[in-house]
């Protein structure tokens, strides 16, 4: 990604607005411009807010408890009692699904926020200080690139057998690699640039050049970075508790009643459904949103 100040700075002579202000308006003006961007934003807005209040407003409306079972009303198709009708043991398949979405949507979230975090950090301070530190960031991205994700998050939910908040660490631990690679390659043609030498020879210490000249300018790598991490890591969450290496019932996620739902397929096939479907458009929107960020971050397409 080409640097945001410097190409920006083409622009200062033909405007009073501040050059970093007018990149992100423009960006802003791109954005508004792509509609498919603007839906999946929506998309995911209104999702967020539906798993997020929408369980006790729901409970409260419909008279019913998520947690309460019971062995009559097993398998019942949906209707405006239960719109989703009910699991294998009278569960509300609405409530349980809205409250799975609100713990697999803040499981995703709170991993990416903090895999980016970490890996921005790391290759930060190694693109910009070398040396020794350079050389132990790659050998450890090297090392945790060489094993396969998903089989090592395998291997170490058998053994442990994570709660959410559990999950949520060891997915950051573990998926930061990618993003400390990208950073430390930006900050690497960041640091030679003009006005980084100049900070240096008006006496700027390294953290203060990191935090304002070279951080401002991954802030749109960043934010690609996080919204295409949040819909990798539902899938990897969803895979986990389809396993049933996730999060383990009774505490719902979209994954686990994937899970429960294939046990009991031919008697309840509407419970598979909207599980899959929620994954499945969380993930769409996250990349759709993603690419749509990225065009728009792009200096090299501000005209």
């Amino acid at each position: 990604m080409s640097d945001v100040t410097s190409i920006s700075r083409s622009l200062q002579g033909t405007s009073h607005v501040p050059v970093r202000n007018l990149f992100w308006r423009r960006a802003l003006k791109r954005v508004l411009r792509d509609r498919l961007t603007l839906f999946a934003l929506f998309g995911l807005l209104i999702m967020a807010l539906i798993c997020g209040l929408g369980p006790p407003i729901v409970e409260q409306a419909l008279n019913i408890d998520s947690t309460r079972t019971s062995v009559a009303e097993r398998y019942l198709p949906p209707s405006p009692t239960h719109p989703l009708g009910t699991d294998n043991v009278g569960r509300d398949q609405l409530v349980r699904l809205l409250y799975g979405g609100r713990i697999s949507l803040a499981i995703a979230s709170v991993s990416s926020l903090l895999t980016i975090g970490i890996g921005v950090v790391s290759g930060l301070a190694a693109g910009y200080y070398g040396g020794t530190l350079d050389a132990a960031l790659r050998w450890i991205i090297s090392t945790l690139e060489s094993i396969p994700a998903f089989f090592l998050l395998i291997v170490v939910t058998t053994i442990w057998s994570p709660g959410p908040e559990a999950l949520v660490v060891l997915l950051a631990f573990l998926g930061w690699s990618a993003t400390a690679r990208l950073v430390r390659g930006e900050v690497l043609a960041l640091r030679e640039r003009d006005y980084v030498l100049a900070a240096r020879a008006l006496g700027a210490t390294g953290w203060r050049i990191m935090v304002s000249h070279l951080l401002p300018n991954l802030v749109p790598l960043i934010v690609v970075s996080l919204t295409i991490n949040a819909g990798s890591l539902i899938l990897v969450e969803s895979g986990l508790s389809f396993l049933g290496l996730g999060v383990q019932p009774p505490t719902p996620t979209w994954g686990n009643m994937l899970t429960e739902a294939r046990a009991h397929f031919y008697r309840g096939t509407y419970l598979i459904v909207w599980p899959g479907i929620m994954i499945a458009l969380t993930v769409l929107f996250l990349y759709l949103v993603g690419d749509g960020l990225r065009d728009a971050l792009d200096p090299r397409r501000q005209s």
